[in-house]
């Protein structure tokens, strides 16, 4: 117990005078130090100490006796200020190595790519990524995926308020994963990202301004527990200018409709319908993307080929085009 203490950076004494608190409510320093063997002066500043801290309180009736805050509560804060340390510590770490890195990569270009192992690893370093971007994220997305595709949603709100603009490009197989365009990449672009999607993507990534790109390592229809973080190189730029061209290729993706561009919208569902048809989706991807059946899916298809009076999905393209729906 008291190793387990120390590590949140509380003292023995006080982890034992809580511990006893927790088993013995509205204790007095006496009683505390009779049961945990201190004098009632060691027991009486770390009960002082405990209040300080939000761990222990003073009855409401008798003032000299204690009671212990909630272990969930107490010990929880303390983990939680040792995680924001070491958060910090973490990010300066990276902060320092990318400085490292930018000092060794004339004498040493070896240092212009790492791999990392491990998704926890892996994860900290995009947060990193995300954190200390001050002009743009940009991204391809597609399966498979190892985590909660939406976690990052909180996030991405947070660095889109600080100015920061995030561009991704979906391929159509991301777009049709159940659920992930209503509940994930339109509320996204709802928020201010700037999607556009493509019949397939050449890898997964992430890039971070023009110093810094993460690539997850695939084998197949697999995501290992590995990545390569690429730091300023010329594959670097490579990757910067693999990612301007995608994006050039790529359909856009809008949530809301373009009332404000003076053009005459279609309703919401023609709208997505004419987006999933120009990113190349087959009618079953579309139908998983938006939860519709089979049947729904063909009735909704047809009576959008007759409004832009079309017989093909190519005509349908042309026509959405030239109306502005695209």
């Amino acid at each position: 117990m008291s190793e387990a203490f120390g590590a949140l950076g509380l003292s023995e004494p006080d982890g034992q005078v809580y511990a006893a608190l927790v088993a013995a409510p509205r204790s007095t320093a006496a009683d505390l130090a009779e049961r945990c063997g201190l004098t009632v002066q060691q027991s009486g500043k770390s009960l002082s100490r405990l209040a300080q801290q939000g761990m222990a309180t003073r009855a409401p009736v008798d003032r000299d006796h204690y009671l212990a805050v909630a272990p969930d509560v107490a010990i929880g804060t303390l983990i939680g200020h040792r995680e924001a340390e070491l958060r910090s510590a973490r990010a300066e770490m990276h902060r320092l190595m990318d400085a490292f890195r930018e000092a060794s990569r004339y004498t040493d270009p070896a240092r212009s790519v790492e791999v990392l192992t491990g998704a926890e690893a892996i994860a900290q370093r995009i947060e990193y990524l995300q954190d200390t971007s001050v002009q743009q994220v940009r991204g391809f997305d597609c399966p498979p995926y190892v985590q909660d595709v939406a976690a990052n949603l909180v996030h991405q709100r947070r660095k889109l308020i600080e100015g920061v603009r995030y561009r991704a490009i979906y391929d159509r197989e991301a777009v049709a994963w159940p659920g992930r365009l209503e509940d994930d990449i339109l509320v996204g672009v709802r928020d201010g990202e700037e999607a556009r999607v493509r019949t397939t993507l050449p890898m997964k990534l992430i890039m971070s301004d023009d110093r810094m790109a993460i690539i997850p390592i695939s084998v197949g229809d697999s995501v290992l527990d590995a990545a390569y973080v690429i730091h300023p190189s010329a594959l670097l730029q490579a990757l910067d200018r693999l990612f301007e061209a995608e994006w050039e290729r790529a359909v856009p993706l809008q949530a809301t409709l373009g009332a404000d561009a003076g053009v005459v919208d279609p309703d919401g569902d023609h709208r997505k319908l004419v987006g999933l048809l120009a990113a190349g989706l087959t009618d079953e991807s579309i139908a998983r993307s938006l939860g519709w059946s089979a049947r729904t899916t063909q009735r909704r298809l047809q009576a959008l080929m007759r409004e832009l009076g079309a017989s093909t999905r190519f005509q349908a393209g042309l026509a959405a085009r030239e109306r502005g729906w695209l």
